[in-house]
């Protein structure tokens, strides 16, 4: 059973990872229209106009408001399912590497590790590269120094790594530690690392178009300062405190779409990148952990004793 489950109330008045802070102001102000209205009406003001309620129709503003939601939510779970590829990948590629590439001479099983920081470099810097970060000591642990320079000065930090990665399998492939059928099973695997990037970075740079989101807040601001007018006459002085929960729950609605539109951030509601990226280090050292039953160096010593 999940916390959200066990802690209901909790989660309902939580603050932290919800957009109260992000609307808070403007349902105050709506509010305090509402107020504004109600004393108007109370001084026999005639600012009682219930024919306001057809200008925009609440099904009309209700659907505009899913179909931003959902478009949002869509590009959120695209980004965690082309993550969840990025991690099964690496995971492949890894396993893959560390018991199809022979061991030819000592220095190979270092190599080979070096191949496999490099898996995990790739997710950092496509996490960093879609945070628009420069590479920093978080990469620097993983690969040599000398790269971790080149990376520095490259627009594309991702596309270099992947460079190197198919290039130690290219060297394996002539070394013939690999042959022709492992190489291209594990050039897929690599493409499709890059496939995932670029998928990333096609959410990145491809926001809700601004014409929708302007014509969507005109709407919302239209409908919250024409609902006292509306109201005013059936609640009188409770009209602000109805104002004020109806711009919430609107507020609040498009303000989620906006918060989970581009996945790849810090907030609260965003993918936890750091998190999948670090579960990937580890089971990488784990993997270095084992020791290939097949690769020929050993074998050559087993059998030499």
């Amino acid at each position: 059973m999940t916390l959200e489950k066990t802690q209901w109330l909790k989660f309902a008045f939580q603050v932290q990872g919800s957009v109260i802070i992000r609307i808070y102001k403007r349902v105050i102000w709506c509010g305090l229209f509402g107020v504004l209205i109600s004393a108007l009406y109370y001084f026999k003001l005639p600012v009682s106009q219930p024919i306001f309620g057809s200008i925009i129709p609440s099904i009309v503003l209700g659907l505009l408001l899913v179909f931003r939601t959902n478009t949002a939510y869509e590009r959120f779970w695209e980004g965690r399912k082309i993550w969840g590829t990025v991690v099964n990948n690496v995971r492949n590629l890894a396993r893959q590497i560390w018991v199809s590439v022979e061991e030819i001479t000592p220095e190979d099983r270092e190599h080979k590790i070096t191949a496999l920081h490099l898996l995990v470099a790739f997710a950092v810097a496509t996490k960093l590269h879609l945070r628009s970060e420069a590479v920093n000591n978080e990469l620097k642990e993983l690969i040599h120094d000398d790269k971790f320079l080149q990376l520095k000065i490259m627009n594309n930090p991702p596309i270099e790594v992947a460079f190197w990665i198919g290039d130690y399998l290219q060297y394996q492939y002539r070394r013939n530690c690999i042959n022709s059928y492992q190489l291209t099973a594990l050039h897929e695997l690599l493409n499709g690392m890059v496939d995932c990037l670029g998928a990333c970075e096609r959410i990145l740079k491809t926001p809700i178009p601004l014409a929708y989101s302007i014509h969507l807040k005109q709407l919302l601001l239209l409908y919250c300062i024409l609902l006292p007018f509306q109201l005013v006459e059936s609640l009188q002085w409770w009209t602000g405190a109805m104002v004020s929960l109806v711009s919430f729950t609107l507020f609040g609605i498009e303000a989620i779409g906006l918060e989970i539109e581009n996945p790849f951030g810090y907030d609260a509601n965003d993918l936890p990148l750091d998190a999948i990226c670090s579960t990937m280090k580890r089971n990488i050292d784990d993997l270095i952990t084992l020791t290939p039953s097949s690769n020929s160096y050993n074998n050559r010593i087993h059998n030499s004793n």
